[in-house]
């Protein structure tokens, strides 16, 4: 099993949870991938145990691509390192075959906060929203100008804690899918679309990126409203496919 370990951190400790994971610990979160919490003498860390890939991808994450594990801890310390939050990285560990990678998992300390971008569009009177909106589109500003893609910049997937002051802090987490470079000013408004904005976040969201780059708030408004428009009709379109061929492989092994 190869683990990679944070500095500040026991290898012994690591080794401890990743053997008792299965058996013990609070689910955080389960879909595609898993996400369990468990107590380390006083502290507690969060384990993502990744789905076990397909077998073409067994094969790509064994001898040439880094797993999702692996990005995720060195895409959260170069966060880090540009000054951008996300659940401080503790470990990641693969078990691998002669062939194949099996099992994956990616540890971080646990992050207490108080809502998820989520939050923000199912509820429409959520406290403080629209300032909420618009330090989110700031953080989102300021990432792309330090030449971060963050692509699955989804609603689930920014969790933020508020100060005491009425600021807040955002914390990336499900970080496997960025690029790293300069962003065109297209590929910035298009950024925004996997986070299933309403026409009302949307211009509350565009009139404070046009300020912040310096362009025209209607025709900011108008580019992101057509790419987020744009990209939920693809997708509805992807999902009709999707369940029609479903339907017909159904019918045909019937």
């Amino acid at each position: 099993m190869k683990t990679v370990v944070a500095t500040a951190y026991k290898s012994a400790d690591i080794q401890s949870v990743l053997n008792r994971i299965h058996t013990e610990g609070d689910i955080e979160y389960q879909g595609r991938n898993t996400v369990k919490s468990i107590t380390v003498a006083d502290t507690k860390w969060n384990i993502k145990i990744f789905k076990i890939p397909h077998i073409i991808n067994k094969l790509a994450y064994r001898f040439f691509r880094k797993s999702k594990a692996q990005r995720s801890f060195e895409y959260a310390h170069i966060l880090l390192e540009k000054g951008f939050n996300t659940p401080t990285p503790i470990a990641y560990s693969e078990r691998r075959s002669a062939l194949f990678l099996l099992d994956s998992y990616y540890i971080t300390e646990h992050l207490d906060y108080q809502l998820s971008f989520r939050t923000l569009k199912n509820n429409p009177q959520y406290p403080d929203r629209s300032n909420i909106l618009q330090q989110f589109t700031e953080f989102t500003y300021k990432l792309q100008m330090s030449g971060i893609h963050f692509i699955d910049h989804s609603p689930g997937n920014t969790l933020i804690v508020k100060q005491n002051d009425q600021s807040y802090q955002f914390y990336l987490v499900d970080l496997n899918r960025m690029n790293f470079g300069s962003l065109s000013y297209r590929a910035c408004i298009e950024n925004f679309t996997r986070l299933s904005l309403t026409d009302e976040m949307i211009k509350i969201i565009a009139l404070k990126y046009a300020e912040l780059c310096g362009k025209d708030g209607q025709a900011v408004y108008a580019d992101m409203l057509n790419a987020c428009h744009t990209y939920t009709a693809k997708r509805a379109k992807s999902t009709a496919w999707k369940k029609k061929l479903k339907a017909l492989f159904n019918l045909s092994s019937g």
